[in-house]
């Protein structure tokens, strides 16, 4: 039996009673399963032999009838849709770079039965900073949709261990970049970033660089991850 059909079979036995009368006539769960799971095959990317990365982050976008049909279950369907993409990816070799996420977003030129995919791929970030820390941090650096503290003398960014920011893209190197921060007085923070050797370098503001200094909204891209600089002072 092939992935799909057990990805058919699996979300008949799930799609049933008021689930299933609430979707009659209008977009099925069984074709957004299938229109996800071809989403990961068509971006899936090489890493290594046996392993390929893919999309983690999913928005399915919905004509706002369908959308309001869906609202009761959604938190059901996405976990059980997070489900079925896993185990496609374990039948694949496919390597997701963080958690996997699916939302269900309204699109004003979609009518109801039709339905299209965004996706992305979105890397774990994690950090030993606190939540005081970030709270009381006069520079900053978001990244996939959190906050990190910038503070003297700084923070390098990278995927191994002892990096300050860990950043789970393949992209990165171990010890990526570091975000070298001074000041603090009068004249406000300074921030630069330096490449530290690493193997793709990086990108500022869309240039290729290896040393320079930021200003708030600098935007340093390293891998296919985004860092945004953020300085209170400079606003």
């Amino acid at each position: 039996m092939g992935g799909l059909q057990r990805l058919e079979n699996k979300l008949e036995q799930m799609i049933s009673g008021a689930f299933a009368r609430a979707f009659r006539s209008a977009v099925q769960p069984v074709e957004i399963a299938a229109a996800l799971q071809r989403e990961c095959d068509n971006n899936a990317q090489i890493l290594s032999r046996d392993r390929r990365l893919v999309p983690n982050d999913f928005h399915v976008e919905l004509s706002t009838t369908d959308l309001e049909r869906l609202a009761p279950y959604d938190s059901a369907l996405a976990d059980d849709l997070v489900r079925q993409l896993r185990d496609h990816a374990g039948d694949q070799s496919y390597v997701f770079p963080g958690p996997v996420t699916i939302a269900f977003d309204p699109a004003e030129d979609l009518t109801t039965g039709r339905f299209r995919i965004r996706s992305k791929a979105q890397a774990k970030v994690t950090t030993d900073a606190t939540h005081t820390q970030v709270g009381r941090a006069r520079a900053f650096l978001e990244v996939n949709g959190t906050r990190h503290p910038l503070q003297p003398p700084g923070v390098v960014v990278g995927r191994g261990t002892e990096a300050d920011l860990r950043i789970n893209d393949p992209g990165v190197s171990r010890r990526h970049v570091e975000f070298a921060v001074s000041g603090g007085g009068p004249r406000g923070l300074e921030v630069q970033v330096h490449d530290l050797g690493s193997t793709n370098g990086m990108l500022v503001d869309g240039h290729r660089i290896t040393s320079t200094t930021l200003h708030d909204g600098s935007e340093v891209r390293v891998g296919n991850t985004k860092l945004v600089v953020r300085i209170l002072e400079d606003r």
